[in-house]
């Protein structure tokens, strides 16, 4: 029963952090006036600065990669402890 709360509060936790960081840069989006690929993936994550270029972005890409693995982390113990035989 522990890992099954352990699993829940992994992925609830995680998946508020990257719900938090996409809403976030879906907010900041239509303020970049200059980009690379992908509008909302360049304010997550951004890019090399060049020269005095200034680069608008919010830089979360580690939270938002942690958040990612943290949610995979939960999910995987989820997936776990739901076919273990132990609890037939």
């Amino acid at each position: 029963m522990k890992k099954i709360i352990i699993g829940s509060v992994f992925t609830l936790s995680g998946i508020i952090v990257v719900v938090g960081i996409i809403m976030a840069a879906a907010w900041f989006a239509p303020s970049i006036t200059s980009w690379s690929g992908s509008k909302l993936w360049f304010a997550i994550f951004g890019a090399p600065q060049y020269g005095s270029d200034v680069v608008q972005s919010l830089f979360l890409g580690v939270p938002f990669v942690a958040g990612v693995v943290l949610a995979g982390a939960g999910l995987l113990i989820l997936l776990v402890e739901y076919f273990r035989r132990d609890n037939f």
